[in-house]
């Protein structure tokens, strides 16, 4: 039985009220997956699909104690394309989610980022969102762009917002309160970030870049703490209550999560947003909860 912080109820119980989906995981040879998406057949709101290597999945299955359990599989071979695959069984109608199992990153994003297979919505950037909680924050905290995104520009970072106040939306969090991270709080020409996020909150209140609250740029522990705003002297009437953080960099997102789940020991789902399909990630060293989460997840954001 799967644990996790009472805010991720609302998202799971969306995942629930959009009915048992058919999940397409790629590299199902991984234990935590593997024990993730059997949790959330378990919970009603998944049938899994594994593809891979049948050897390797089975004998997982066998020492998880899942070997008796429903699933459909489908091994592909040394020149199949397993995430191709997948994706032509969604488009056929033979599955409904796409899930990472033990694939490595870029593998898994190329075909979906492919525009022949026409996943990418029009007219939207496709980013990658992760939604953390830890006991020494009192809410969901979204950080994105993670993954894909390695230094987005002013327009990217523009979608990125649209994207993450649309996940937010779909989570039961409305008009979320949004952060662009900065090195310092303060616009300097020395620090590009520091203007561009000031040139964003600018086109935010000449004209509303999504439904949410939107301050920067503003430095990690303002974001964070409510207390160090009052000892900075900063007035940022949202410090200690963002649900969401647009990172300047792949690099600083990547930290902010890799830091909550190292030493915050935090809960987190991963997810596309911007794709025609539901896509959970979850990276192949996160826990059976994190796969269960960024299942649910993704399901609750397709189910508007």
């Amino acid at each position: 039985m799967l644990t996790y912080p009472k805010e991720f109820e609302q998202i799971v119980e969306r995942a629930k009220a959009a009915g048992t989906k058919k999940v397409a995981v790629i590299g199902a040879n991984s234990a935590n997956i593997l024990q993730g998406v059997f949790a959330a057949q378990e919970a009603g709101f998944a049938e899994p699909i594994l593809i891979g290597n049948f050897r390797k999945t089975k004998e997982m299955l066998e020492e998880l104690g899942l070997a008796e359990r429903d699933y459909d599989f489908y091994p592909t071979g040394n020149n199949a394309n397993p995430v191709q695959f997948a994706i032509d069984m969604i488009q056929a109608g033979s599955a409904d989610v796409l899930m990472r199992g033990n694939i490595q990153t870029r593998d898994f994003l190329l075909p979906i980022m492919n525009k022949s297979n026409h996943l990418i919505k029009e007219g939207r950037l496709v980013t990658h969102i992760s939604v953390m909680k830890s006991d020494e924050y009192d809410r969901l905290l979204a950080v994105s762009d993670c993954t894909l995104l390695v230094e987005p520009s002013i327009e990217q970072r523009e979608q990125v917002i649209r994207n993450m106040t649309e996940a937010l939306k779909n989570f039961g969090i409305e008009k979320p309160n949004i952060a662009l991270l900065s090195l310092v709080e303060k616009p300097s020409f020395h620090m590009k970030d520091t203007v561009e996020a000031q040139t964003i909150v600018l086109h935010h209140q000449e004209e509303p870049i999504a439904d949410c609250n939107l301050f920067g740029p503003i430095t990690y522990d303002l974001i964070i703490s409510k207390k160090a705003a009052e000892l900075k002297h900063f007035e940022c009437e949202y410090s200690g209550k963002f649900d969401g953080i647009v990172v300047p960099s792949l690099l600083a997102g990547n930290l902010i999560c890799k830091f909550w789940d190292a030493h915050l020991h935090s809960y987190a789902c991963g997810v596309l947003s911007g794709t025609t399909i539901p896509v959970a990630i979850s990276g192949r060293s996160e826990s059976p909860e994190h796969a269960f989460l960024s299942l649910a997840g993704s399901i609750a954001m397709a189910n508007k």
